[in-house]
């Protein structure tokens, strides 16, 4: 394998000498090359990284193209000069407040007028077509996006959940890990990672207008690379056809599609395609800072004051069923009960409730008419006395179909935005729908939860009162998640269906990547694997307290839930003080340390003060945490940890507080099975 290594490195080398054809684009630190070859009508590209008797290669020749209906591919024409290229980011809301960058940038001509634009980072690779030929109608009828791999390596990949029509989904599936010559031949949705062994690539895409968006599948021919002279192994990217007729599912009206064009996007004039991302990190570690999606996606179109954007927690209704107990009146989606939320919010310190679906009926499709039972505009000014703020869901053609009415009606009576869910399709008129809502939306000062949804593909820069997204396999899951028993390797296992606790040390790495998520974390009712079961109106959730409370520091959610009763919180008033004393808005971020599937820890920087989390898979482990991530100066670190009895009372934490007068400091946390830790560290001098 070394030497076919060596003999690719060195034919890339021999080929570069053809400027005409080809160029080698190199990232600022020099260790990325991207070959990027026009010798034939279709462009193709290769990454490696090192000198040729150490080469490591992550892509092999990849095929990209687009095909417009009536434009013909006649080849390339030059490739222009690599261009230096520094930018600094102001970036409000996002996992680093401030930050900068630089790459080489490449521009490819075509003779058609269909150009690319590559790019070079010492962190990834990313190239977009973009066109020059017309002022006209166009239609694309598909698009070439092959990841060609020089060996059979893992893959890390998150199924459709629906194998019927594949590309009608949640985006809500835990991570396939096998082999690519086992991949399935079913559609895997953005962010996926290959571990090409001495880095990971993640395949991510950003600046998604205008456009359906990225799935990925096997690739069936498993063509010979051009130059290892042996069978690659790769994916290759799919698209949702253009929508031509729709229908409605009738409990929530929610609307999706019945067929399809015999293309995939239309548009006219000139057009900027998105970004595709091939993010390469070495460690880890790496994964979750790599800011490439949202340095790539279009900055904001938001102009003037923006104060009204303001991030902060949530008390929610859905995931504990309205279970509120020992109140005189019947708890449910009624005036009391949401009263009562509001007064629980106001106690805490919290920014906002929830009113989740059945304020209005869901049957209808008509989110301009509340049902009886509720008195909104009271309930807004109930909670406008307690400082505490309204966001009310719905579905997204709902919303889209009573578009201005819903933003002038609900925006002049005072609530703060919308929580948006069952989209549930990645086509071209569904992306137009997200940012046709995103862009009313502001300018009625609402804020928006997206749910249902893909992964978030840059829009969250573009439109910042896009505050948070789900496509995540969150905790919403445990209620419905059974028990399986079998045997393996020879011992029986009785086991929950879905591995939660891995799932928590694997997302962060990989769709952390693509930005925020709404998890809804913050359950109090906590279990061990063996005594784990689905309950549906006081769900469990998989693993201890302590993995519950570092979820508040590990993900990275501007608008993030507190997803049990009001009552089960004020019966656990110390977890509770402590979930509401961290931030949602950080200004860094670090990942002290982790390993991707296994163990995560994360610190996070707010002013002077930092906050601190880790979580373990079922495997018990215990870290060492250097803070040696601390500016000189004296701290207090209140530390909650892991029980020594959280092995089988996962519920079972302690609480401490540790004066820190050197970084220099090294503390060692145990962390039991499905366990984790979490600590704010708060400056004294």
């Amino acid at each position: 394998m070394k030497k076919l290594l060596f003999l690719l490195c060195l034919t890339f080398v021999a080929l570069s000498t053809h400027a005409k054809e080809n160029v080698t684009l190199t990232s600022p630190n020099g260790v990325l090359k991207v070959y990027i070859n026009i010798a034939n009508e279709t462009l193709q590209y290769s990454i490696w990284e090192g000198e040729l008797k150490d080469c490591n290669t992550y892509a092999v020749d990849n095929k990209a193209a687009l095909n417009i209906e009536g434009i013909a591919n006649k080849g390339y024409t030059s490739i222009s000069k690599p261009k230096l290229i520094k930018e600094s980011f102001n970036a409000p809301n996002y996992k680093f407040s401030q930050f900068s960058d630089e790459y080489y940038q490449v521009i490819v001509k075509a003779r058609n007028g269909i150009n690319v634009e590559f790019r070079a980072y010492n962190s990834g690779v990313a190239y977009r077509f973009f066109t020059t030929f017309t002022k006209g109608e166009w239609k694309v009828e598909n698009e070439v996006a092959e990841f060609n791999f020089a060996d059979d390596y893992n893959a890390y990949l998150p199924y459709s959940t629906n194998e019927k029509n594949p590309k009608a989904m949640a985006f809500q599936a835990t991570y396939d890990v096998v082999p690519l010559s086992k991949t399935k031949n079913l559609e895997a949705f953005l962010p996926a990672t290959v571990d090409c062994g001495k880095a990971k690539v993640t395949i991510l895409e950003t600046d998604v207008q205008d456009y359906p968006g990225m799935f990925l599948l096997p690739d069936g021919n498993r063509v010979k690379g051009l130059h290892l002279g042996k069978d690659m192994q790769g994916l290759r990217a799919d698209f949702a056809h253009y929508p031509k007729t729709f229908d409605h599912y009738p409990w929530r009206m929610q609307k999706y599609v019945t067929d399809t064009e015999d293309y995939i996007a239309q548009g006219k004039g000139n057009h900027t395609f998105p970004w595709r991302i091939l993010a390469i990190t070495h460690e880890d570690k790496e994964m979750p800072i790599n800011t490439l999606a949202y340095q790539l996606a279009e900055p904001s179109r938001i102009e003037g004051d923006t104060s009204w954007i303001r991030p902060g927690k949530v008390a929610w209704d859905w995931w504990n069923d309205w279970g509120i107990s020992g109140v005189d009146f019947k708890a449910g989606i009624n005036q009391d009960t949401y009263k009562y939320y509001i007064d629980f919010a106001a106690k805490q310190g919290l920014e906002y409730i929830i009113l989740d679906e059945g304020w209005y009926n869901p049957k209808s499709g008509d989110m301009l008419t509340v049902i009886p039972d509720l008195d909104l505009p009271a309930l807004v000014a109930y909670g406008k006395q307690k400082n505490v703020g309204i966001i009310l869901w719905t579905v997204f053609n709902v919303l889209d179909n009573q578009l201005d009415e819903a933003c002038r009606k609900y925006a002049d009576m005072g609530i703060k935005g919308f929580k948006v869910d069952f989209l549930d399709r990645y086509d071209q008129e569904g992306v137009e729908m997200i940012y046709r809502i995103a862009d009313r939306c502001a300018k009625s000062h609402l804020m928006l939860d997206y749910h249902g949804i893909f992964a978030p593909q840059g829009i969250q820069r573009t439109y910042p009162n896009v505050v948070n997204f789900e496509a995540v396999f969150g905790m919403e899951e445990v209620k419905w998640t059974t028990r399986e028993k079998g045997v393996e390797n020879g011992q029986s296992y009785d086991r929950p269906s879905k591995d939660m606790p891995t799932y928590d040390v694997t997302f962060p790495f990989i769709r952390g990547m693509a930005g925020y998520v709404d998890f809804t974390p913050g359950g109090m009712r906590n279990a061990t694997a063996a005594d784990f079961q689905p309950i549906y109106y006081n769900p469990l959730t998989m693993g201890t307290r302590c993995h519950q409370l570092a979820h508040y520091i590990v993900h990275e959610s501007q608008l993030t839930m507190l997803a049990d009763n009001p009552t089960v919180y004020m019966q656990e008033q110390e977890c509770t003080d402590f979930i509401t004393s961290i931030p949602t808005v950080f200004d860094q971020m670090k990942v002290v340390d982790g390993k991707m599937g296994q163990y995560i820890v994360v610190a996070r920087s707010k002013g002077d003060n930092w906050y601190v989390a880790g979580e373990t898979n079922w495997d018990a482990r215990v870290i060492t945490l250097n803070l040696n991530f601390l500016p000189e100066g004296s701290y207090e670190m209140l530390l909650f940890r892991d029980g020594v009895n959280a092995d089988k009372a996962a519920t079972d934490y302690t609480a401490e507080r540790i004066p820190i007068s050197s970084p220099k400091k090294t503390i060692d946390i145990r962390m039991a099975s499905g366990g984790g830790f979490a600590a704010k560290i708060i400056r004294k001098g």
